[in-house]
């Protein structure tokens, strides 16, 4: 995704993501449910569009808690629907719903969603889609590379040049 690293400094969206989350790690486990969502938000849409509705999402969805969303039931979909903050995509807002009773699962297997990804092997992205397509829904192969690229779990946020993968660099070692 080296284009990102061209685009996205100065951008009003796009540079803060690039230069402050994309790449980074994430331990805690609201924030990479949110970034899981995020980009199963994303499928078939701009990246900017999710963006510019991040913070309405994350109102919507309160914080994306996992044991908060995995109790939602039919009133919080249709609120959801109804809300012109956020992208109002049936199947999208269901996965996301479905993926955090998951993650309910995983937290209390592993102790958190954090815990389950450190658990994981290093792998190569296919290895990786195979294992979300088994454990989440809505999670093909995009969805699975941008999330864990996003993360720092697998290589290309960036390019080598860049001062923000310059900065992961240093972070690592």
């Amino acid at each position: 995704m080296s284009w990102y690293c061209d685009i996205a400094p100065g951008h009003p969206h796009h540079g803060p993501y690039h230069d402050h989350e994309y790449g980074f790690p994430l331990s805690d486990d609201a924030a990479l449910f949110e970034r899981l969502c995020l980009e199963i938000f994303q499928a078939g849409l701009s990246w900017l569009i999710v963006l510019k509705k991040r913070e309405a999402t994350r109102l919507a969805f309160e914080g994306f808690r996992p044991a908060t969303v995995a109790a939602y039931g039919e009133a919080e979909v249709e609120r959801l629907l109804q809300d012109p903050g956020i992208i109002r995509n049936r199947r999208k807002i269901l996965a996301i719903i479905e993926n955090a009773r998951r993650l309910q699962r995983l937290s209390a297997q592993y102790g958190s969603f954090a815990a389950w990804l450190a658990a994981q092997p290093e792998q190569p992205k296919e290895a990786w889609v195979k294992l979300f397509k088994q454990t989440f829904t809505f999670t093909g192969g995009e969805v699975v590379n941008e999330f864990l690229m996003s993360i720092g779990l697998l290589p290309g946020a960036h390019r080598p040049d860049c001062p923000v993968q310059l900065r992961l660099d240093a972070l690592r070692s």
